[in-house]
C-alpha cells in the first residue's frame, strides 16, 4: 500500500515520534530572543578546542549525547545516526560518527539538513528499518566563513543582503514507540534554481525552493496555511522570508502571522547579522529548543518545519555557476 499523498508527500500511518531534542549554541546566539530555550550556551566559540572545526565537531557530539540523555536511552539504542554539516566531506558528522560507532548515514542538504534528516529518519522508522534514529546537524560561523567566503583575518565588509552563519547544533531522537510529538508527513523538495549567483544573498537563492516545497505539501495534503499553528522555515532570513511570502501569494496561498523563520528569530538588530541567521545549526538549534518547547506546552498543536539549503560549493561559485536551492518539510503534531 502506497504511503504517498499526491505527487511529493509521504503520509506516515503510524507516525514516528520525536521523543527528545537538544540544542547548543555559541555566545552570539546566546543573546537571542529565544535564548532561554537553548540547552547549552558556549562561553567561547572555540569551545576550549584548538580549532574552530574541532569546536564544531564537539558541539555536534554534545547535541547528540544530550538528546540521547534527555530521551533516557542508551547510545546503543540508536540504530542509525543521520547527520551532516556544511564542511567539505561533512567531516563534523563523519568524525562524530567515528566516535559513536553506530550505523551512520551521512547527509548533505546544506542548511536543509535538519529537516532532511527528520524526513529520512521518519521513513526508515515507518518502513520498519529502524526503531530509533538520531537526526542531527551543526554549523559554525568561523568554519563556514573561511571555507565559503574569505579568511577571517581579512575582516571583509559584509553586504546588506548577507546572513550570519549560526554557531550551533541540534539533535532530535526519533522513535517508533514512546512519548513524543508525531511526524505525520514528509515532503522531499526538488532542486530549484532561479539564477541567483551572489554568495552573499542566500535568502533569495533558497526562497524559490521553499515556495515550491510548501506549495506541494499544502496541495498534496489538501490543507491551507491557516490550518497550522506555525509554519517555520530554516534560514531564509528577512529578505528570503519576504520573497517566500510574495511567491506563495502568487501561488494562491497567503502566509499569515503563523509564519516565522529561524534565521529571523535567532538574532536581533543588536547582533548586526544583517538579514539574520543561516547555516545548518540555525534551524537545528531553534527547532530543538523553542519549537519543541512550544509543542510541549500546547501552544502549538500542528506545525510545518521546512529547512532550506543552498547547494553550492566554492568550486561551482568560482566557475560562474548559479546557486541551486532545496527545501524539505515535515508536519509535526503534538503528541498526547
Amino acid at each position: 500500500m502506497s504511503k504517498r499523498v499526491g505527487e511529493n508527500t509521504i503520509e506516515f500511518t503510524v507516525p514516528p515520534k520525536i521523543i527528545s531534542g537538544y540544542s547548543i549554541v555559541g555566545p552570539k546566539e546566546g543573546k537571542s530572543p529565544v535564548a532561554k530555550y537553548f540547552d547549552y550556551i558556549l562561553k567561547s566559540d572555540t569551545f576550549n578546542e584548538k580549532t574552530y572545526e574541532l569546536a564544531e565537531r564537539k558541539m555536534l557530539e554534545q547535541a547528540i549525547s544530550g538528546a540521547i540523555d534527555k530521551a533516557n536511552i542508551l547510545v546503543t539504542d540508536i540504530n542509525i545516526l543521520l547527520s551532516g554539516d556544511l564542511l567539505n566531506q561533512i567531516i563534523s558528522a563523519s568524525f562524530c560518527a567515528r566516535q559513536m560507532q553506530n550505523s551512520f548515514i551521512g547527509l548533505f542538504g546544506a542548511c536543509s539538513t535538519m529537516t532532511e534528516s527528520l524526513a529520512v529518519g521518519a521513513c526508515l522508522i515507518d518502513g520498519g528499518c529502524a526503531d530509533k534514529v538520531a537526526c542531527a546537524t551543526c554549523s559554525h560561523f568561523s568554519t563556514a566563513e573561511r571555507q565559503f567566503r574569505f579568511p577571517l583575518e581579512l575582516g571583509c565588509q559584509r553586504p546588506p543582503t548577507s546572513q550570519w552563519t549560526v554557531t550551533g547544533a541540534g539533535c532530535s531522537i526519533l522513535s517508533k514507540n514512546g512519548v513524543g510529538h508525531n511526524v505525520t508527513h514528509a515532503t522531499f523538495g526538488k532542486v530549484v534554481d532561479f539564477g541567483i549567483s551572489d554568495m552573499n544573498n542566500m535568502g533569495a537563492a533558497m526562497a524559490p525552493a521553499a515556495a515550491d516545497t510548501l506549495r506541494n505539501l499544502l496541495k498534496d495534503t489538501g490543507t491551507k496555511p491557516s490550518d497550522y499553528d506555525l509554519i517555520v522555515t530554516g534560514d531564509l532570513g528577512k529578505l528570503g522570508s519576504e520573497i517566500l511570502i510574495d511567491l506563495m501569494e502568487n501561488f494562491g496561498y497567503k502566509l499569515g502571522e503563523n509564519y516565522a523563520d529561524c534565521g529571523h528569530m535567532i538574532y536581533t538588530n543588536k547582533e548586526k547579522s544583517f538579514m539574520g541567521g543561516s547555516g545548518c545549526g540555525c534551524s537545528a538549534s531553534v527547532i530543538n529548543s523553542y519549537v519543541l518547547a512550544k509543542l510541549d506546552s500546547g501552544d502549538y498543536k500542528k506545525i510545518i518545519l521546512m529547512s532550506t539549503g543552498a547547494l553550492v560549493s566554492t568550486t561551482s561559485t568560482q566557475q560562474g555557476e548559479t546557486i541551486p536551492g532545496i527545501a524539505h518539510a515535515v508536519v509535526i503534531e503534538k503528541g498526547k
